[in-house]
């Protein structure tokens, strides 16, 4: 979130007049002459007209070198961040955030600084392909913001954005789940499965596992087990298509879905009738 004053236009206007005459195109301005607060706008004038999130993001920086005591290197630290998280260089934003919170924790910036930080792992979730670490990284940093500040105005939207991370490690399980079911890879499968069912059993992929499970146990013969998972499912699912598609193989062969044997699904099952789970 931006926090630029009405003023802040203005005020980048008049410096980046003032900055221009300092020297030709190719010069680096010199602005070691400018007050904390003349720097400052010129960042925020950047982040509000440039396209170069990174010149804006330079400028907070100065504010920070050429007045490190200041309130403006205070406020100019948290804006870095920003600026950096804008421009999609997660690694300094993710650092200049890091630094906001080691240096003003009790600030009441610092939940925001939490939730960049978080967000610098969450927004490349679908940049990662099957490399799952910055979503666990993004789960654990959103969970800070959430636990540490929940009366904040990001602890609703970092609650959201748990729960579609968490969503997002279910569905690359089940991902390669049917890869290696599709291969026949059973064994395989049905581990990916078991995680869903067992790690992340509050997401929207759970009732497809355990119609999966069927599928795999079916294959392998293993009919205990693929009568549990139908029973699984239909006690939670019983009006969705996977429970019918579960209902129909298992039918088809003469079985039901009902709890049978003594595997770690019948664990699960009895954890579902004593409404401990789901």
């Amino acid at each position: 979130m931006m926090r630029v004053k009405a003023g802040g236009i203005v005020w980048g206007i008049v410096l980046a007049v003032a900055l221009a005459g300092c020297g030709g195109q190719n010069r680096e301005p010199d602005i070691e002459g400018f007050s904390a607060e003349e720097i400052y706008k010129r960042g925020e004038w950047e982040l509000e007209n440039s396209r170069k999130k990174d010149e804006a993001a330079r400028y907070f920086g100065e504010v920070e070198r050429l007045y490190p005591y200041s309130e403006w290197a205070k406020r100019a630290l948290i804006m870095q961040a920003y600026a950096y998280h804008l421009d999609r260089d997660y690694e300094n934003s993710r650092a200049t955030a890091q630094r906001f919170i080691d240096t003003y924790p009790g600030d009441e910036d610092a939940a925001y600084a939490q939730y960049l930080l978080a967000l610098s792992y969450y927004d490349q979730i679908d940049d990662v392909g099957r490399d799952q670490g910055l979503t666990f990284q993004a789960l654990q940093a959103l969970r800070v913001v959430i636990e540490r500040y929940p009366d904040s105005e990001y602890a609703r939207s970092a609650i959201l954005k748990f729960d579609l991370a968490f969503d997002h490690l279910a569905a690359k399980e089940m991902e390669i789940g049917r890869y290696y079911l599709r291969r026949g890879h059973y064994t395989a499968a049905i581990n990916r499965f078991r995680n869903v069912v067992e790690d992340y059993q509050t997401t929207t992929h759970t009732a497809e596992a355990l119609h999966r499970l069927v599928e795999a146990y079916l294959s392998l013969g293993l009919t205990d087990e693929a009568q549990t998972a139908g029973a699984i499912l239909g006690y939670n699912y019983q009006g969705s298509d996977w429970y019918q598609d579960s209902f129909a193989l298992l039918t088809g062969r003469g079985l039901r879905p009902e709890a049978a044997g003594d595997s770690w699904l019948r664990q699960v099952h009895r954890q579902v009738i004593r409404g401990e789970w789901l």
